[in-house]
């Protein structure tokens, strides 16, 4: 199905422009621009690329994807190709966040840059969220204990790797890893690297490269999916890990600095 039309209509009023604004912007005829919204005449491919370098989002994006629920223009650039998708809403007009399910969570690795991979993903809403483009991910493993294998983490999307705060929680999609969640220290002026480190003591903090780090999702809430045990509710136990921690990676940022 061609979304062409009402995406160019749908894009030029979140940008907040009339048919004559937008056709000037383009020096184009505004029938021109009204043809093309009401379906009356296809635009020309040389057309098609002046409308994507205009919008800032891939030709394929504009003609094969539905456009009408995104809430705002503000796409985000990533990188010189890949454009992550704006915001999605609900019939009443209130955020929607999708969800990479355990099963296919290896395949995000291969889909996350694919608009029609993400736009198939399970949505839900959560209105408590701060602003910001969010998605939930699972988590395998006990390496960020008291998270437990099987929750899932709703992250919002860091659109600058420059701007990790030392010592908090990301989601980490990486060149060879894939998902991982850790906590995450910068040490890209030093080493092009980011110092990933495990809540978890049995695993040891290990670097990745920068250049290997393809999407970084900042902690937001998470989703537990099973009970706790009683002896994982203690506050003895739980006050003595956080205290270990908190020395550990005291200890962790002497040593890497």
């Amino acid at each position: 199905m061609n979304y062409l039309p009402n995406n160019i209509k749908q894009i030029r009023t979140l940008k907040g422009l009339t048919q004559e604004q937008f056709a000037e912007d383009l020096k184009v005829s505004r029938s021109r621009i009204s043809s093309y919204e009401e379906n009356r005449a296809i635009p020309p491919i040389d057309f098609l690329i002046v409308l994507s370098d205009y919008f800032k989002i891939p030709i394929d994006i504009l003609v094969k994807n539905d456009l009408s629920k995104t809430k705002d223009a503000s796409f985000i650039e990533v990188g010189n190709k890949r454009v992550l998708f704006p915001i999605t809403v609900d019939g009443a007009n209130e955020d929607l966040i999708e969800i990479i399910p355990v099963e296919a969570s290896a395949g995000y690795l291969r889909g996350y840059s694919d608009p029609e991979y993400i736009e198939h993903l399970n949505k839900i809403k959560l209105p408590f969220l701060p602003t910001g483009t969010h998605r939930a991910f699972p988590i395998k493993g006990d390496s960020m204990l008291p998270v437990k294998s099987g929750s899932y983490i709703v992250a919002r999307f860091v659109e600058d790797v420059t701007n990790i705060k030392d010592g908090k929680t990301y989601i980490i999609l990486t060149l060879n890893d894939g998902i991982v969640y850790k906590r995450v220290f910068n040490k890209i002026d030093e080493h092009k690297m980011l110092l990933l480190v495990s809540d978890n003591k049995k695993y040891d903090p290990y670097y990745v490269p920068i250049d290997e780090v393809l999407e970084l999702w900042e902690f937001t809430c998470s989703i537990n999916t099973q009970e706790y045990e009683e002896h994982e509710l203690k506050i003895s136990s739980i006050a003595t890990m956080l205290t270990q921690l908190g020395v550990e990676l005291k200890e962790l940022e002497k040593t890497y600095k």
